[in-house]
């Protein structure tokens, strides 16, 4: 029985591992195209479909204490709500396609599998941890060094940004595009590495040794670089917030001037970056100037009309002047996602109109949640990041015997949340696969 049990407990480590290999370094690839979406089947939800088997095994003997964690109900709470969404989407407010709402349920359900196998594996093994930080670490500077492939010898980009391109056709980098290494969209790597960059600084502020500075040098240099080729605007304002908390908390006070001097330089290198912020800040303006702060983005043209003398026979196009200046991210969000999501909610408050109702993106996790589960499912899902978010605070509080590694991860966690938390106004970072999988892992 020992035995046996020591084998579920190698096999849950190298699986997370494989998790942690697989899902941001395999680019998305389809495997098993689903008609009229452009969700896949792909290679790697076989390894979740595995990770789940090895979860029931590995809990099977501990059911009963398992399902009386306040985390495994909170996330049950949320599955249960969502799934009697996906019911009043397919036979009430018949607003979704009912398999493809069914496939979206069960994602939400592939999303936790990572999370409960590495708190088994964590629970099992507490040196399981630097073991993970390190794979974690390995993976940054491999996406570093995909990303500068494909921006300086053209190697393959593979995004599902729209229909056809989700059909895993390779495309090439264009100068002042967007880097995404192996990941659908440089919205998604960038909130990766908003997520494990702070964990990133804190342990290169922590731990000791030459050789292991050098090197959590080279990861945090490596994911800088990422994430401003990502040009993602809000990510590179969650990241300085981010990692400004995750050194306050391990009272690194000097060390927050380096981190942001540091990473601002490496912003100024950026002339796509900068001007995506100076055309930003250009809108805001213009538009504070005219009096019209209330809508940041409108694009209409205007007509100009011209008496034309009767004995004129021919026709005369209209001049049309130029279109006003503005924000195209801005102007899709305020005009057509965000109202589309308050148009879901106000369908049906309580339940919202299921998943996949409001098409691929929102543009914000919050409103997007509201549109597709309501109040509940919004309510539901806000309490699981709220459990985890207070487990994480009470746990660095309570217990001062942290140190290096464990500290550096901790502080790290605390921080990334706190910036993602704000990515999440603009992205719906916890419906892209890759990065949920790897969030909540």
């Amino acid at each position: 029985m020992q035995k046996h049990s020591h084998l579920i407990d190698l096999v849950s480590k190298y699986v997370v591992a494989a998790i942690l290999i697989v899902v941001p370094l395999y680019p998305k690839f389809p495997f098993i195209r689903i008609p009229n979406t452009f969700v896949a089947v792909r290679l790697e939800d076989f390894l979740l479909f595995f990770a789940g088997i090895v979860l029931v095994v590995s809990i099977f003997p501990r059911l009963l204490s398992f399902s009386k964690d306040p985390l495994v109900k909170l996330v049950a709470l949320f599955l249960g709500v969502g799934f009697i969404s996906f019911i009043s989407g397919s036979l009430v407010t018949k607003s979704v396609v009912p398999n493809i709402a069914f496939l979206h349920w069960l994602r939400r359900i592939e999303y936790f599998i990572p999370l409960f196998l590495g708190i088994d594996s964590m629970r099992k093994n507490t040196k399981n941890l630097e073991f993970y930080l390190k794979i974690l670490f390995l993976v940054i500077i491999v996406l570093f060094f995909y990303g500068f492939g494909q921006k300086n010898f053209g190697w393959p980009i593979i995004i599902t940004q729209n229909q056809e391109y989700s059909k895993g056709i390779a495309l090439s980098y264009v100068p002042g595009s967007h880097i995404n290494s192996t990941f659908a969209g440089h919205y998604d790597l960038a909130s990766f590495l908003v997520l494990a960059l702070p964990v990133v600084i804190s342990c290169l502020f922590l731990l000791k040794g030459v050789r292991t500075k050098i090197f959590l040098g080279m990861v945090f240099f490596s994911g800088l670089w990422l994430l401003v080729n990502t040009a993602s605007r809000v990510s590179i304002f969650s990241y300085l917030i981010a990692g400004t908390i995750s050194l306050l908390l391990i009272k690194k006070y000097k060390a927050v001037l380096v981190f942001l001097f540091v990473s601002i330089v490496f912003v100024g290198f950026s002339s796509n970056l900068v001007s995506r912020y100076s055309r930003l800040i250009d809108v805001i303006r213009n538009k504070s100037e005219s009096g019209n702060l209330n809508n940041l983005g409108i694009f209409t043209v205007y007509a100009q009309d011209i008496d034309l003398p009767l004995k004129v026979k021919s026709v005369t196009p209209t001049p049309t002047s130029e279109p006003p200046f503005e924000d195209r991210s801005t102007n899709i969000r305020l005009n057509v996602e965000w109202p589309r999501a308050l148009r879901a909610f106000a369908k049906n408050p309580i339940l919202g109109t299921g998943y996949s109702s409001i098409t691929l993106a929102t543009d914000n996790d919050y409103l997007r949640a509201l549109g597709e589960v309501g109040i509940l499912g919004f309510l539901a899902f806000f309490l699981i990041l709220g459990k985890t978010s207070d487990i994480l605070l009470r746990s660095f509080s309570s217990n001062k015997s942290f140190r290096g590694v464990e500290l550096g991860f901790l502080t790290g966690t605390i921080g990334s949340l706190s910036g993602l938390f704000i990515n999440a106004v603009f992205i719906d970072i916890f419906e892209s696969s890759k990065f949920a999988l790897l969030f909540w892992l």
